[in-house]
């Protein structure tokens, strides 16, 4: 009969303590035989040595499988199937645990292994392995320190990388694990919790020092499905409360032609704060907010927006948006901590042929409901995830890059 190999995947910044929670797994395995997947950066694997010097594994056990000189959420990605089958073939093991490197990004690395299933089944073939749990490891102090207090900690990579990769660690994941909370004051840890709930609202978190968990937290809990956490993430549960509350305005409200031409005049102000203000509750100072447009934004105003982006009180944000320059085009903006881009996602479907685009709406109902006679489906649509910030400003601000 063929054994389907759960997989944990660690993820966590450089320093968070994922080594620490891999040697306490493997210290306390409770009958699971476990095989480890290290990714180091360096030419030196120093996880590697770390877990080997825990006296668990040693260089000649073969249930320790180091990956360095590469990530494996990009460059590594082939090295790591490989190394996935090849434990799996040796039927040695019970169970795997990989702990990524501290600048990977889990994404890639869940749909590689999750690959491995899928391929499998489409080409009838065994399954080898199932992604059991996605667990980030998050840095207590760490957090405290730059998204509580604004100051910035010097590691190995640019500030802006730091950022981004600790909170798409956080955004995706189905299990964080709080580490190093008693370097912090109580308060303190409230805050960063706060944090935390804004980015990832769904993910369980387990408060720990020197990676004490439950192993049953992190070794086959069944707990993992890819499109519940792709999906998990606070700036998407945002966008999704968004449009559940314009869809309840629209039923409760009656004067629909009234309310088009008051959007129209005053800038889809009511989007700005319909639920924003009502069912929003904001701990520390900590909040979300959507904004809202149809109209498109002037380039290079927003782009000398973002040039001074307030990065001290917006932790994150993301949407989608479009320039009044290139109608035809949509794009995605994305900002973490320091780091902001916008890249094109595809055209609207306001710029199809018409006979093209009536396919379109038939094939897109929702696309169709939320049709513009102006724009089309064309929109602005941003959240805003960040602390003490200044809602009114940045929303005048941003009406001030509108193209009308």
């Amino acid at each position: 009969m063929n054994k389907i190999i759960p997989v944990t995947l660690l993820t966590g910044y450089l320093g968070s303590g994922k080594t620490t929670l891999v040697n306490y797994v493997l210290n306390n395995q409770k009958g699971y035989k476990v095989a480890v997947i290290v990714n180091d950066i360096g030419e030196v694997n120093i996880d590697a040595s770390l877990i080997q010097k825990g006296g668990v594994v040693n260089q000649t056990d073969d249930s320790l499988v180091p990956l360095q000189n590469g990530c494996i959420c990009c460059t590594l990605k082939v090295d790591l199937m490989k190394q996935i089958v090849d434990i799996a073939k040796t039927g040695k093991f019970d169970y795997i645990l990989i702990e990524a490197s501290g600048i990977c990004e889990p994404i890639p690395i869940a749909q590689t292994i999750s690959a491995i299933s899928s391929d499998a089944k489409s080409y009838g073939l065994p399954e080898i392995c199932r992604l059991d749990n996605v667990v980030s490891v998050v840095d207590a102090l760490r957090l405290a320190t730059e998204f509580g207090c604004g100051s910035y900690l010097e590691k190995e990579v640019e500030e802006e990388d730091i950022e981004n990769l600790i909170i798409q660690q956080i955004e995706f994941c189905n299990l964080i694990v709080l580490n190093k909370v008693d370097e912090i004051k109580p308060e303190e840890l409230k805050e960063v919790k706060a944090v935390i709930r804004k980015l990832q609202p769904k993910a369980e978190i387990i408060e720990t020092n020197y990676g004490k968990v439950d192993i049953g937290k992190i070794l086959d809990t069944k707990s993992f499905n890819l499109d519940e956490v792709a999906s998990s993430a606070g700036w998407i549960q945002e966008l999704e409360n968004d449009e559940s509350m314009e869809e309840h305005d629209e039923e409760d409200e009656d004067h629909d032609n009234e309310h088009h031409e008051h959007d129209e005049d005053e800038g889809h102000e009511h989007h700005s704060h319909h639920h924003h203000e009502g069912g929003e509750t904001e701990e520390y100072g900590i909040g979300t907010f959507v904004y809202y447009r149809r109209a498109p934004f002037n380039r290079a105003r927003f782009e000398d927006f973002a040039s001074k982006f307030p990065r001290d009180t917006i932790i994150r944000s993301k949407g989608i948006l479009w320039f009044s320059n290139e109608p035809e085009i949509g794009y995605v903006f994305e900002q973490a901590g320091s780091q902001i881009q916008a890249y094109e996602s595809g055209q609207w479907i306001a710029s199809a042929p018409r006979h093209e685009r009536k396919q379109l709406l038939k094939e897109n109902p929702d696309v169709a409901k939320d049709w513009d006679e102006t724009y089309g489906d064309r929109m602005i649509k941003l959240v805003f995830i960040g602390k003490n910030m200044d809602k009114k400003h940045i929303i005048e601000t941003l009406d001030k890059c509108l193209d009308k």
